[in-house]
């Protein structure tokens, strides 16, 4: 397995042999289910799919998927929920795939433990970066805004946006206010510390995108 889904904690930080203070981050990595496992004869390809987190309302096709491949939800009647009407169907919150490197591939249903990360290794984390909204262009793009001296009523403003003769438009790409954050970032090379496997729990070296509760994936780096 290359990969793993998480969820964010919050940061804190470890002391080290020596006293050295590291900040980390704390990634809660356990019950990554298998759901299907792809292979070259059926799929053209060698993967993992892996389910994370419960979905109270789930539909059946997700619940369906999960029962048809031998990967179902925990409560292990996630097809027979799929067969009442009206209620909440079991089924996963996130689902996502990841490469698989030559040897055994898990059974669908197995759960994979946080043991396949090893202190030392360099991961890339994949998140949701923390939406800010409207934002204008010192906060989104760093600009440095106009005097704040000398009667200027606009020292936020990101000043002249293209020419009035030529060519008498906005150059697309132009750098504007507009909606900031909320987008898929990925923090590479973040050195994992310590693996608690008792607690589930990675932990990692600096910060990783999306606030705290926010789903991020795990990948080893190449």
């Amino acid at each position: 397995m290359k990969g793993l889904i998480g969820k964010k904690l919050g940061m804190t930080r470890l002391f080290l042999d020596g006293g050295r203070c590291v900040p980390v981050t704390v990634i809660l990595a356990s019950a990554n289910v298998v759901v299907q496992v792809k292979t070259p004869e059926r799929d053209g390809y060698s993967a993992v799919q892996l389910g994370f987190g419960a979905k109270k309302h789930g539909n059946r096709p997700e619940s369906g998927h999960a029962a048809r491949h031998g990967g179902a939800f925990r409560a292990a009647d996630a097809g027979a929920e799929a067969g009442k009407g009206g209620g909440p169907v079991l089924a996963y919150k996130i689902i996502r795939e990841f490469p698989l490197s030559a040897g055994e591939a898990p059974a669908p249903g197995e759960e994979v433990p946080v043991g396949i990360f090893r202190r030392g290794e360099r991961l890339s984390v994949t998140g949701t970066s923390k939406g800010r909204g409207f934002s204008g262009v010192m906060k989104r793009h760093g600009f440095g805004g106009g005097r704040a001296t000398h009667g200027c009523l606009t020292p936020r403003s990101g000043g002249s946006i293209g020419s009035a003769a030529d060519p008498s438009r906005v150059v697309p790409g132009r750098k504007m206010a507009g909606h900031f954050g909320a987008e898929r970032v990925t923090t590479r090379n973040l050195e994992v510390v310590d693996v608690r496997d008792d607690f589930g729990v990675i932990l990692v070296k600096g910060a990783v995108p999306g606030p705290n509760g926010g789903l991020v994936l795990l990948r080893k780096s190449a």
